[in-house]
């Protein structure tokens, strides 16, 4: 850990992505309040809305129902992960001809590591992104950014002024512009942790600021406070690197998928979706769950267990097994509300030890379904589409299943086969 006296970090933060991406794609309605909400119903949330519509009082998470009452002109936009996906993988390639990535965080966030004399031209440098992007990507699409001394500071920055905002923290400043930000204006503070600090005597950010770091770890519970002091401070902290745990998708249901006989396909596709990139990262999975919501905010789980495998008929079976064993445990509900699945206890094929106990039993051929999975998966990307599934051709209300954009996760091409 180390003190940086100068600015280290470039953050940038879009503005209303999802909503000023379909802005820039259609000139129609880039003078109206836009939401973007995944399922197109009158029941569904908004995802996000443009900053025009956050103006009218809209908020994401809202029903499109009660949004429309609040601003009857909101124009609303189904999301198109793909489109997405594409113009996020655009803007790591326009930002990288001024400034190498770092890391991007988010569809809609990266960061860059500043050297030399980057450092000192910190600023220019933002605003030849910001123009850059402009220039190349589109001009509704809004980038705030910030500079700091490291990821966390830059970070607070770049929502300091949104939209369109550029705001420099430097070392021999703080803590200055960050007196006049609410304590849960900081990344890692949440709600509760505001309340926990709020009873040890944390009432502003001069507090927090004036606190020790024993004091923030004994308030937090654990290192993570003391990492969020130094970071506060300016020093750049070095994190271990997380480690891959588990492949997962989850589907909120709607219309006909509702019912149990039609939620299976989809927990089916999914299954299918995250066995599919359990093969690209070379993995392969011991431990299947599945989680259902039901109509009545009634939740169950289940899980299997079994010797590691990749293919997806195995995964398929254990699915459908624990599948009906949560529809009997739970009374034979009449809908359910979502499905979720994930692949966990994963190994690389290497680091898998077989014993003669290891007999596949849901799957006594799985080595001759291994083989179908390579050649099925090789013949869909060389087609880039999924022109071999196992089971149904199921096309889920939403689309994109296995391919939604989530926090910290950016869909591959291959994810929208």
């Amino acid at each position: 850990m180390h003190k940086p006296d100068r600015i280290r970090s470039l953050y940038i933060d879009f503005d209303a992505f999802f909503a000023n991406v379909e802005k820039q794609i259609d000139p129609a309605i880039r003078d109206y309040p836009v939401g973007v909400t995944a399922l197109d119903s009158e029941f569904s949330a908004l995802i996000t809305c443009c900053y025009m519509a956050k103006a009218a009082g809209i908020k994401r998470g809202m029903r499109v129902r009660d949004a429309r009452e609040i601003c009857p002109d909101l124009i609303i936009r189904v999301a198109r992960p793909d489109v997405y996906v594409d113009i996020h993988n655009r803007i790591v390639a326009e930002v990288n001809n001024h400034v190498p990535v770092r890391k991007v965080w988010s569809i809609d966030e990266v960061e860059c590591a500043l050297i030399g004399h980057e450092c000192e031209g910190a600023e220019q440098l933002a605003r030849e992104i910001r123009a850059g992007l402009a220039a190349n990507i589109g001009a509704h699409i809004t980038p705030s950014i910030g500079l700091g001394p490291n990821q966390f500071l830059a970070k607070v920055a770049a929502e300091m002024q949104k939209p369109a905002g550029l705001v420099a923290l430097h070392p021999d400043a703080l803590p200055g512009p960050l007196l006049g930000l609410d304590l849960d204006d900081l990344p890692g503070i949440s709600g509760n942790m505001k309340h926990r600090l709020n009873a040890a005597g944390v009432q502003d950010m001069r507090g927090l600021w004036n606190t020790s770091p024993k004091q923030a770890r004994a308030i937090w519970g654990n290192v993570e406070g003391e990492r969020l002091w130094a970071q506060l401070h300016g020093y750049a902290v070095a994190r271990p690197e997380t480690k891959r745990r588990m492949f997962g998708h989850s589907r909120v249901l709607s219309g006909d998928f509702r019912h149990p006989d039609k939620a299976i396909d989809c927990l089916q596709l999914l299954t299918i979706k995250a066995a599919y990139r359990l093969r690209r990262e070379d993995y392969n999975a011991g431990a299947l769950s599945i989680s259902l919501r039901l109509a009545d905010r009634q939740r169950w789980s289940g899980e299997a267990r079994f010797a590691h495998c990749r293919d997806d008929l195995t995964f398929i079976r254990h699915m459908k097994t624990l599948y009906h064993k949560g529809l009997r445990e739970t009374g034979h509900p009449a809908l359910l509300k979502g499905v979720h699945v994930m692949l966990h206890n994963i190994a690389r094929p290497e680091e898998i030890n077989r014993t003669l106990f290891d007999a596949n039993t849901v799957n006594p051929c799985e080595a001759q379904w291994d083989r179908l999975m390579g050649v099925m998966d090789g013949l869909n990307e060389r087609h880039g589409k999924a022109v071999l599934r196992v089971g149904g051709n199921v096309t889920v209300p939403g689309g994109y299943a296995g391919a939604k954009i989530a926090f910290g996760r950016v869909p591959e091409k291959e994810d929208f086969f």
